[in-house]
């Protein structure tokens, strides 16, 4: 398959446990079908993989820094799926440390991603180590929304039971395609 100019980046996001692995692993594996895909993993997982999760303003910045350096290493592809993104780093900055780091705020590049999807929390909590915030999913997705509005890319929210979820990403994904 010939690789496109420049690999198209679909970045999924929203708050904890709101099905934002499975959905990226989901779109991933029906895209490999079509062209080559790199999926890029929630970097976070991978940092406290040997440290206790015990976060603080300069963790959440090695996160962020992280995830870059994951998506920009995802090699000759034609998509990358990223399961979150910057975007992530700056909404746990405001819940946990009231404020946004400037270079945190430049590393967050918007443009950058073709479509977003913005995962809805209207499914069960999982819980889960690096899971801190069961009762504030609603004002976690309101955080995210916020800054989505102030972007120019297209973004389309997820929501309802994995079927649906999968249909409505699906759908998005090949709207992205169908301009290419």
């Amino acid at each position: 398959m010939k690789p496109l100019f420049r690999p198209l980046k679909v970045a999924i996001v929203g708050p904890e446990s709101s099905g934002k692995t499975t959905l990226s692993r989901y779109l991933a594996g029906q895209l490999r079908e079509r062209c080559r895909v790199a999926l890029v993993e929630e970097y976070a997982r991978e940092y406290y993989r040997e440290r206790p999760y015990l976060p603080t303003a300069d963790d959440v910045l090695a996160i962020a820094q992280g995830q870059c350096a994951a998506e920009q290493a995802a090699g000759d592809v034609d998509i990358v799926v990223c399961d979150s993104t910057v975007l992530t780093c700056l909404v746990w900055s405001e819940v946990g440390f009231g404020e946004v780091a400037p270079e945190l705020e430049r590393l967050w590049q918007p443009d950058d991603y073709a479509l977003t999807l913005l995962a809805r929390p209207d499914i069960p909590w999982a819980p889960d180590p690096l899971r801190s915030h069961p009762d504030s999913r609603d004002d976690l997705l309101e955080r995210y929304r916020r800054y989505l509005a102030s972007t120019t890319g297209r973004c389309v929210e997820i929501y309802g039971e994995a079927g649906q979820r999968q249909a409505l990403a699906w759908s998005a994904i090949e709207a992205l395609l169908a301009t290419r």
